[in-house]
């Protein structure tokens, strides 16, 4: 069994498609059927099963997927202890556009300053996604406000984050009828609800949704509307000269969530117990 055999499984495990896997990896996909076909003759096993869709793990792949997992860490580890200079190991976190842009960088920040060693990575993207990857194996940990699978997954550190109600300075000095809600579109996102309870509150009916944040904090300074937004954004930028922002009597609670049962690589355990010696 070959480690480059491996890397295949696991892709084609995590993206539960030989196309995608192929895409991914710069193969055509031949050749990733074959590779994936030479480990089943080898194992004397089906490890997927096709479908329409794509492919799924068979109970024999679920256990192989596992196991891939802990050896291409420990190889990545490996390399790393041997020769420092050359290899670092890695650490994927993910996180929310809103989140990763509150307190989570400065946690990175001091993170590196003792762990120069491990090259930290982050994934943004909706909370479902995230979850997902999680589940997966594709990012070691995820920040997250809000419900998850407690089933699957388990809260190893969190800490609570002041909202704020932003709107321009120009724009308050006006007369208005009804501000303009600039939201977040992903529905999960709990500084898109919260606004969203504050416009049932108010009774504000004008709504508009943007991807990201960088779009909502331009709207507000150009007086486009108000939103809701962590305060240590606000307070972390240079830029929020022309916007005028109220605290929020709530706070908003991040989790540092980690799957159940899967073995922790050593950047992994480091970064835990870092955010336990906060």
């Amino acid at each position: 069994m070959e480690s480059q055999d491996l890397r295949i499984f696991k892709c084609v495990a995590e993206t539960k498609s030989l196309s995608k896997a192929a895409e991914v990896l710069g193969y055509v996909q031949p050749h990733i059927s074959q590779r994936i076909k030479k480990l089943e003759e080898e194992l004397d096993t089906k490890l997927l099963t096709r479908t329409n869709r794509g492919v799924t793990l068979t109970d024999e792949g679920e256990a192989l997927f596992n196991y891939a997992q802990r050896i291409l860490r420990l190889m990545e580890e490996a390399k790393a202890e041997v020769n420092p200079n050359k290899f670092r190991t890695s650490l994927i976190i993910g996180a929310s556009q809103t989140v990763s842009a509150s307190k989570v960088p400065a946690l990175f920040s001091s993170f590196l300053k003792e762990h120069r060693d491990i090259e930290v990575k982050i994934k943004t993207d909706r909370k479902q996604v995230l979850q997902e990857m999680l589940s997966y194996g594709e990012i070691d940990g995820l920040f997250l406000s809000g419900t998850y699978n407690g089933a699957q997954f388990e809260r190893v550190y969190h800490y609570a984050e002041k909202m704020v109600l932003i709107s321009s300075l120009y724009e308050a000095r006006e007369e208005k009828d009804q501000p303009t809600l600039l939201i977040n579109s992903d529905a999960n996102c709990i500084y898109r609800n919260r606004l969203l309870a504050f416009s049932k509150e108010h009774h504000i009916p004008s709504i508009m949704e943007f991807d990201s944040l960088e779009a909502i904090l331009q709207g507000v300074r150009d007086g486009l509307g108000i939103s809701v937004v962590p305060a240590s954004v606000v307070n972390s930028r240079g830029d929020m000269k022309r916007i005028e922002y109220q605290e929020l009597a709530e706070d908003v609670q991040i989790d540092f969530i980690v799957k159940k049962g899967k073995q922790r690589s050593q950047s992994l355990k480091k970064f835990i117990r870092f955010l336990e010696s906060l």
